[in-house]
C-alpha cells in the first residue's frame, strides 16, 4: 500500500493542491517499509488525483481538500483522509496504527495559495 501525505516542510499541508509535495510511504502489514518525496508538479484542476493514481498511491492524507478533488480521488480508487494536522512522521504512524480518520471537511474557494482550509 502507498500512502501519500501532502506536506509543507515536515508538517501536513493545509491544502493538498498547493503543497510543496507528497511524502509517499510504502506500508506492508501495518509496517512502514520505506518512503520517498514526490514534488508537487503544480496545481491544475483534476490533475493531481490522476497523477498520484499513476504513482500507485492508495491513500492521500491532507489538511484540506475541495469536494471535486475528493470525488476525483475516489474515482481513481484513492482513499481520502482530510482534517489531518501536525508533523508528517506522527501522522503516518497514527494512520498505520488505525487511529486517524477523515473529518470529511471540504475546502471552499481558495483565493490565495497560502490560505488555510476551514471546512
Amino acid at each position: 500500500m502507498k500512502i501519500a501525505i501532502a506536506k509543507e516542510g515536515n508538517a501536513v499541508s493545509g491544502h493538498f493542491g498547493y503543497c510543496e509535495g507528497f511524502q509517499v510511504y510504502d506500508v506492508e502489514n501495518n509496517e512502514i517499509k520505506g518512503d520517498s518525496f514526490l514534488p508537487n508538479p503544480g496545481h491544475r484542476p483534476g490533475f493531481l488525483p490522476k497523477f498520484l493514481g499513476e504513482k500507485n498511491v492508495n491513500v492521500i492524507i491532507a489538511g484540506g481538500m475541495g469536494s471535486t478533488a475528493q470525488q476525483l480521488f475516489g474515482e481513481n480508487n484513492i482513499e481520502v483522509v482530510v482534517g489531518a494536522s501536525g508533523q508528517i512522521g506522527d501522522v503516518i504512524k497514527t494512520y498505520v496504527d488505525g487511529k486517524l480518520s477523515s473529518t470529511g471537511s471540504v475546502c471552499h474557494d481558495h483565493s490565495y495559495h497560502d490560505q488555510e482550509c476551514e471546512d
